[in-house]
């Protein structure tokens, strides 16, 4: 399919079902089995006043992310938004943050994947091949990526309720338990620094929503699909966290939860059918495989809309004749994962990523308070409480690294000028 200016473009194949699915499936990736454990090290009892201060953070930035797409609805997601909104290096600044950090998170995931499902000596090589095995998928075309994310989110979703059902089942047996709330709607021993970091991890694990904006150009009728999918993504899975952190707490309590190496599976071990927990672990390398297959086609489809305007190589622009993917970007990207997983263990590099996504939406809601009236579906408001939650959340991650994301976001504005000095243009 080409455009007027002889541009690929790529197929509206996708509804409101398929979208609100890779939506969910993203978010409800390898962050509702592991990411619980480090948030409640760092707010302690106050691990759900941290989920609440991310749900509200996230739902601004879904908001401000649907109205941008529903203006804006191609391939790109915030890297498009930013750039027509306020300019090329805003939108290279979101781009940026997003493809490095996400193609971090991707490798952790591989990794996370692999360390569920294989033993040890081969968990790099089987996390090589898993990458190798989701891109071929997508590969195939994003409505291929969308059945097979029902099937994963199917499976995660199974083995959430036997977490749920488990801790509810051992605390009906405890006589004269307390209720599992009691002490837990307050700062805790962290303090509020302590519940802004927890927020700032469990935000990582919301950010799947931005998923829907980047297949903008992919789905059908996006002034009405995107918002109804991005909102009813979000309000899922805060349900669905909202209860497995309820259920964790209730089970383990504060303590236990903070050093639990798989607090999920720990919670059902704990409780009336410990042999359950292999059902837990297959639910983790099928919400690892979801997350994966659905930042692939996100990070390729933002490294499209970036090479489409130079900021990255023009072959990764390219668009599949047949299957109307980005096959270039895709098969770029899946090629530097899996040298990713190879070469080491990126998984500590969770702190940066969160740092690159809380920019990435902070230039979305920057974006957003630029836009008209006729283009908003909220009020400016919405906007500026999403953009001062991104940066008061950013700046409350661990010192080492807000330094590193810095560090990163000005290695890649440091590249955008040789390059743009390279070609003659002018930024």
């Amino acid at each position: 399919m080409t455009s007027a200016d002889g541009a690929s473009r790529l197929r509206r194949q996708l509804g409101t079902g398929d979208a609100v699915v890779v939506g969910v499936s993203s978010m409800l990736g390898a962050g509702v089995f592991a990411a619980l454990a480090p948030a409640a090290a760092a707010a302690g009892a106050g691990l759900l006043v941290g989920l609440a201060v991310a749900a509200v953070v996230a739902a601004c930035n879904a908001t401000s992310s649907a109205q941008l797409a529903v203006q804006h609805p191609s391939s790109g997601g915030t890297y498009l938004f930013g750039r027509r909104q306020l300019g090329p290096w805003w939108g290279y600044v979101a781009g940026w943050g997003f493809v490095v950090g996400k193609t971090a998170s991707c490798a952790a995931m591989a990794l996370t994947a692999a360390a569920y499902a294989v033993p040890g000596p081969w968990q790099r090589p089987a996390a090589a091949v898993l990458v190798v095995a989701l891109a071929a998928l997508g590969y195939r075309g994003v409505t291929r990526t969308a059945r097979a994310a029902r099937v994963l989110l199917a499976v995660v979703l199974l083995a959430l309720a036997l977490v749920v059902v488990s801790a509810a089942a051992g605390r009906g047996g405890a006589s004269g338990a307390a209720s599992p709330l009691d002490g837990l709607l307050a700062p805790g021993d962290g303090g509020w620094r302590g519940v802004l970091q927890a927020a700032g991890i469990l935000f990582f694990a919301f950010a799947g929503y931005a998923r829907v904006t980047t297949l903008a150009e992919e789905v059908r009728a996006p002034e009405r699909t995107i918002p109804r999918a991005v909102l009813l993504a979000l309000a899922a899975v805060l349900v669905v966290y909202g209860v497995v952190a309820v259920a964790a707490l209730g089970a383990l309590g504060p303590a236990a939860l903070a050093s639990a190496a798989a607090p999920l599976e720990q919670v059902v071990g704990a409780g009336p059918w410990p042999g359950a927990g292999a059902l837990v672990r297959l639910g983790a390398v099928a919400a690892c495989c979801g997350a994966l297959l659905a930042l692939l086609a996100g990070i390729s489809r933002t490294a499209l809309a970036m090479a489409r305007e130079g900021d990255l190589p023009r072959w990764l622009a390219a668009v599949h004749p047949r299957h109307g993917v980005p096959h270039h970007a895709e098969v770029a990207v899946a090629a530097v994962v899996a040298v990713a997983v190879l070469l080491g263990d990126l998984r500590e590099v969770i702190g940066f990523s969160s740092f690159g996504v809380l920019v990435y939406y902070l230039v979305a809601n920057l974006s957003a308070l630029t836009q008209t009236r006729e283009h908003r579906i909220a009020p400016r408001a919405v906007a500026v409480l999403g953009a001062v939650g991104c940066a008061v959340l950013a700046l409350s991650l661990p010192t080492s690294s807000v330094v590193t994301g810095s560090g990163v976001l000005v290695a890649g504005v440091a590249l955008r000028l040789v390059l743009r000095r390279r070609a003659g243009r002018s930024a």
